[in-house]
This record gives C-alpha cells, sequence and structure tokens, in this order.
C-alpha cells in the first residue's frame, strides 16, 4: 500500500477491536519550546483524515502554546498486545471555529463545563476548589442551557510529513515501514529495526 492513511485506518480498527487495548485512540504527543525543549503527553485522537491527526484542548495549556511558538509536533500510538507502533511527524496547526464549535457541542455537559471552567496547565488550589467552579458552572447550565465554546478551548491538527509503522518481530527484528510525503504522494521506505 502508497497510502500510509489506509494502512492507519486498518490497524486503528484492529487496535478498537482488541480487547486488552482500553483506548485505541491515545496517543503520545510531544512538542518542544521555542528553545527546543521538549515536552510530551498522552492526548486522544478525535479524528483523522487526508488533512492530518485532530485532537482537542486549552488553547492556553503547555502544549498549545509550545504548538504556537514552535508548530513541529509528532505523535505516536503503541497497541502493545498487537506488537504495533505508529510514529507521526509534522506541523499542527489549529482548526477552524466551525470545526471546534461542533466537536465541543457533541461533549457531554459535563465535559463541556469542565472545559469551561479549566485554566490547563495553570496552578490550582486545590482539587476541590476545582470541582467547586464545576459545580457552581453546574447551577448555570442544562442542556436546555448549554454553555457556549469558550475562546480558549478549541483544537489542533497534526498534518503528516512521515508515517512509520513498527510492527513487533521476534528477537528484536521488527518490520519498519517509513512514508515520507512529497508533495501529494508518499515514498515509502523499509527501515532497520
Amino acid at each position: 500500500m502508497h497510502n500510509p492513511l489506509e494502512i492507519f485506518t486498518r490497524w486503528f480498527k484492529e487496535a478498537t477491536l482488541t480487547p486488552f487495548i482500553s483506548d485505541a485512540s491515545a496517543m503520545t504527543l510531544a512538542t518542544a519550546d521555542r528553545h527546543g525543549f521538549p515536552s510530551v503527553r498522552v492526548v486522544l485522537l478525535k479524528g483523522y483524515d487526508e488533512r492530518g491527526f485532530t485532537f482537542f484542548t486549552n488553547m492556553e495549556s503547555r502544549k498549545s502554546l509550545e504548538l504556537k511558538e514552535n508548530p513541529h509536533a509528532a505523535l505516536c500510538f503503541y497497541w502493545q498486545p498487537l506488537g504495533r507502533q505508529v510514529r507521526i511527524e509534522g506541523m499542527a496547526q489549529q482548526v477552524s471555529n466551525e470545526e471546534a464549535d461542533i466537536y465541543y457541542n457533541s461533549r457531554p455537559l459535563v465535559s463541556r463545563i469542565g472545559a469551561l471552567v479549566s485554566e490547563q496547565s495553570r496552578p490550582l488550589d486545590s482539587h476541590v476548589a476545582l470541582l467547586k467552579q464545576v459545580e457552581e458552572a453546574k447551577s448555570r447550565y442544562s442542556e436546555t442551557n448549554p454553555p457556549k465554546r469558550p475562546a480558549h478551548w478549541s483544537g489542533w491538527r497534526v498534518f503528516p510529513e512521515r508515517i512509520e509503522f513498527w510492527q513487533e518481530g521476534k528477537f528484536r527484528l521488527h518490520d519498519r515501514k517509513l512514508y515520507t510525503r512529497t508533495g501529494s504522494n508518499w515514498i515509502v521506505q523499509t527501515l532497520y529495526p
């Protein structure tokens, strides 16, 4: 196959159907600030297509601030029961307001409220204080009077420039295929394990 998204779709579907994988959409996101200092965390994939791989977050979080300074990002899926890993590298771009609105409004009410009150990545006096803010917001909003998406909450799409598929092999003789984008095409190479 010369379209890595077709391979990803097949692998992702198999991962979602594997009983010992609790959440196949969990992916590691690596970012770096303008000085090149890296940071890494797990986020959830909320969609993908030819444009890239999408996740949503607070735009004032550490990850977002780093992506604004340095839009280079890397993603990694690791599905241990299948012995598979997918690595993706590319440039991140903020999703449109319309796309952010659609996803925000599809979330459970308490998740929308959490996004509204959370000052992600900033100091918090206590977890109890956060829960109090959520309860106060729950008294103001309901399914019939839902909160609007806050301006500080949106999503990022990582446009893939490189996608590597890693299949575990016996004696560490893994099978690695690297797809590198060249315009609208992909070049595929087999890599040593």
